[in-house]
């Protein structure tokens, strides 16, 4: 099996498991499932990570993120059907109703008077809603620190 082979079962291994339970499995569980050694498994997160594609705690392999579903309570809860995930930013959250059939609703908080904010979407239309989003670090360096970011 190459490389990308296992990245690619391995990444759709944890996103699987994350939309099932709502967090992600540890590089022990995804070795079980995919029937690997935890070396393979742990090596596929470094490079997922490496790639941007997962975001690990720091000195560990513990998934916080894998895009665009975030490990760990976030200001930008989806609720699709009975479950709620959280993105880490808005577009992480847009991209998880989008990613789980199109509709849903984002429960947020404007950033400046703390107002609530609730974005609906209904099959990958998001309903009129007075409100703008405001990217304070260029996308260019959000990998700089993807976590304040």
């Amino acid at each position: 099996m190459t490389f990308e082979t296992l990245d690619r079962d391995v990444r759709l291994f944890v996103i699987q498991h994350f939309v099932e339970t709502a967090q992600p499995p540890t590089a022990e569980e995804t070795a079980e499932a995919l029937h690997l050694t935890l070396t393979e498994s742990a090596a596929a997160y470094d490079r997922l990570a490496a790639d941007h594609v997962f975001v690990l705690e720091p000195g560990t392999r513990e998934i916080l993120m894998a895009n665009p579903l975030s490990a760990v309570e976030t200001a930008f809860p989806a609720r699709i059907g009975e479950k709620r995930y959280y993105g880490a930013c808005i577009w992480d959250a847009l991209g998880t109703v989008a990613m789980l059939g199109g509709s849903g609703t984002i429960d947020s908080r404007c950033a400046c008077c703390d107002e609530a904010l609730t974005l609906e979407i209904d099959n990958l239309e998001l309903r009129p809603v007075e409100a703008v989003v405001h990217f304070a670090v260029p996308a260019a360096h959000w990998w700089d620190d993807i976590v304040y970011t």
